[in-house]
């Protein structure tokens, strides 16, 4: 995992190099200035030596000033590598999460990622450079302060190592107990931006169906998980303080008392026992800089590994070894098909589908809510991958292609509409990026989206709103099958993408697939059997399972399944899944 973290620190290594360096320097400097403290009592202030008090002085003042500036460098240094460390590790964090395949997203919520990305980093930028600094600074501190007050006295310095040690196995116990309320901590985290996240997205129903003290009270609940848990893990760390406070104390009082005793008898100067409490205070803030780490660092560790996981994760879908690059046609086959979204699931979601479609058929694909009608368009472009059969485009399973390839000639139209922040044309050139704004235009026209855009202010140029909140349901989906199109497809799915439309300009719409793209291949996911009568065949699902696959016609004699649901939708008593035989 360290190993892993690290090789994120890339062009911030002289930064990271620096940092300690100019602490340890700023360390020489103030381990030097009670050595010359003493000097100035014994050889000064003891004998009158005016000369000797302003040289030795001076000398302070310049070491000090070097120490300042020092840790002035440091600091520089440290935040730079600090940042850049965390700049990097949400770069990867970002480019690791654009290789998922859908199945590697199911694992991780989308609130489970945002606070990796934000709060987990934050953590260990802070950790890093606390490292950085004070993780250098204090033992280096600490280590010469000892070796110094041995050489002074090692009958008072023996003082300083018992405390070290007794010091060193308190922290650890309380790092060791306190650790395990961080790692129950962030997964809270990802319940509150969870809450959030929904709270926001759906305020309109929220405040439609009067829920906004409902909505309060689960936000106030998320929020309690954690301030308990916070509560819980400060109680363990709370101990810190008294014990630094105890060990500062009590080895004051000890060298104080026997330092004084020493001085009586002639075995230590005044001088000395001030170097000596000097570096008694050195040492012991030190231990309280390490304490600080020490309770990062548990924080930290947390989120380390939740960071770990998003970097270590690999996607379940990649390229093949030779992929190929050249899709033929718009040709699709299924054959004996078995699909679910978890390899050890009970009941596969797709069984046995067996099916092909020459290219430039319309194909309609009807069914109940649950029968995987998505899941089995899904399968086209790869955006999960079968669990036993094949899936062919153009002649070929589609585990031989190039990702980008494949779907760059399968466009999907999600059921779940999204729009980005930008112009109407920044929309549609998610398509094509090199589209012209003809093309966009052309496109538009087609998806019967063109004469509500010129009525817009500022037209094609317009902006759109976060999530396309500026437009309406069924212009947001008009806009998501116009930027579709511009990429020419050799397959196109409409998953449900027609449902916020008015029954005439959905016959608008496939009227104008069919004059003006007829040898693209198009399946369109409907509930209304009106949107899928045209079609050339039509694929009717029930439970996972194909139940009739024919013309309009055909499955009118041959499905009693589509039968009754026809019937019941031109009689205006239902929709599909309202009807139909078990």
């Amino acid at each position: 995992m360290l190993k892993t973290l690290l090789s994120h620190v890339k062009e911030f290594k002289r930064d990271s190099i620096l940092t300690p360096i100019c602490m340890l320097f700023e360390v020489a400097m103030e381990m030097v200035i009670p050595l010359l403290m003493a000097s100035i009592i014994d050889k000064g202030v003891e004998l009158g030596d005016m000369t000797h008090i302003t040289k030795v002085g001076i000398l302070m003042l310049v070491l000090a000033l070097l120490g300042l500036v020092a840790g002035l460098l440091g600091a520089k240094y440290g935040a730079n590598a600090s940042a850049g460390f965390a700049r990097n590790l949400r770069q990867a964090m970002y480019e690791n999460i654009q290789t998922f395949s859908f199945s590697n997203i199911d694992k991780f919520s989308t609130a489970g990622l945002i606070t990796r990305l934000t709060t987990d980093v934050t953590n260990l930028q802070m950790s890093y450079m606390m490292i950085l600094r004070l993780g250098i600074r204090a033992p280096a501190s600490m280590i010469v302060a000892m070796i110094m007050a041995f050489t002074i006295s090692p009958r008072l310095a023996s003082i300083y190592l018992v405390a070290v040690i007794l010091l060193g196995i308190v922290l650890a116990l309380i790092m060791k107990h306190a650790m395990k309320y961080f790692r129950q901590v962030f997964p809270r985290y990802d319940d509150m931006n969870a809450s959030v996240q929904e709270n926001v997205s759906a305020m309109r129903v929220v405040k439609a169906y009067v829920r906004e003290d409902y909505e309060t009270s689960k936000f106030h609940k998320a929020s309690q998980n954690i301030y308990q848990m916070f509560c819980s893990a400060d109680k363990v760390l709370s101990w810190n303080g008294p014990a630094m406070s105890l060990t500062v104390y009590t080895c004051i009082l000890l060298i104080s008392w026997l330092g004084a005793q020493m001085i009586v008898v002639g075995d230590l100067t005044t001088g000395g026992l001030m170097s000596l409490l000097a570096y008694c205070m050195n040492i012991l803030m030190s231990l309280m800089m390490l304490s600080m780490i020490f309770v990062m660092i548990t924080m930290s560790m947390a989120s380390a590994e939740r960071i770990s996981e998003v970097l270590h994760e690999t996607p379940d879908i990649v390229n093949p070894e030779s992929p190929v690059h050249d899709v033929a046609d718009g040709s699709v086959e299924f054959r004996r098909v078995n699909f679910a979204y978890k390899k050890d699931a009970d009941e596969p979601v797709l069984r046995d589908i067996t099916f092909s479609v020459r290219s430039g058929e319309t194909i309609g694909v009807i069914g109940g809510t649950g029968s995987a009608k998505t899941s089995l368009v899904n399968l086209i472009s790869r955006l999960y991958d079968v669990i036993d059969g094949q899936v062919l485009v153009g002649g070929r399973d589609v585990r031989e292609y190039d990702l980008e390839a494949l779907r760059n000639q399968v466009s999907v139209v999600l059921q779940k509409n999204v729009l980005f922040s930008g112009t109407i044309l920044d929309n549609l050139r998610w398509g094509d990026k090199d589209a012209t704004e003809e093309d966009c235009i052309r496109a538009c026209k087609l998806a019967c989206a063109d004469e509500f855009i010129q009525k817009m202010p500022q037209g094609y140029h317009t902006r759109i709103e976060q999530g396309g909140s500026n437009v309406s349901g069924g212009q947001k989906q008009r806009l998501c099958i116009a930027r579709a199109l511009p990429k020419k497809p050799r397959v196109l799915i409409l998953d449900d993408s027609t449902s916020a439309v008015d029954t005439a300009t959905d016959a608008k719409i496939r009227k104008a697939f069919a004059e003006e793209i007829p040898n693209t291949t198009k399946f369109i996911i409907a509930q209304r059997i009106s949107s899928v009568q045209q079609a050339d065949r039509i694929l009717v699902l029930e439970n996972g399972q194909i139940s009739g696959f024919g013309s309009h016609e055909e499955l009118l004699e041959t499905n009693a399944i589509y039968r009754d649901v026809f019937e019941s939708q031109t009689s205006g008593n239902g929709d599909f899944d309202e009807g139909g035989d078990e």
